[in-house]
């Protein structure tokens, strides 16, 4: 388990604008080109850990003053599909 948390950790630590946008369509979160741009600043290279209730809710807090509140809630309920 712990390989796969290095692996989604490592992907959005590293994510890429254009990552990011194939994902939000991928997964119906809308997000623009300037969204996506000011997401990916936050967290490339933080070391963020979505595993980790504390984080990732700050993560969240911060991706809502980006996108707007509901957008951060459809990336929270990803996330945490990712680590149940």
């Amino acid at each position: 388990m712990k390989l796969f948390e290095n692996v989604v950790n490592y992907k959005i630590n590293n994510i890429t604008k254009e990552d990011l946008l194939k994902y939000s369509k991928q997964f119906n979160i809308p997000l623009n080109n300037d969204q996506a741009a000011k997401v990916t600043k936050l967290l490339r290279g933080k070391g963020i850990n979505i595993f980790n209730d504390k984080e990732r809710t700050q993560l969240i807090k911060e991706v809502a003053k980006i996108t707007g509140p509901e957008t951060a809630r459809k990336v929270n309920q990803l996330f945490i599909q990712f680590t149940r």
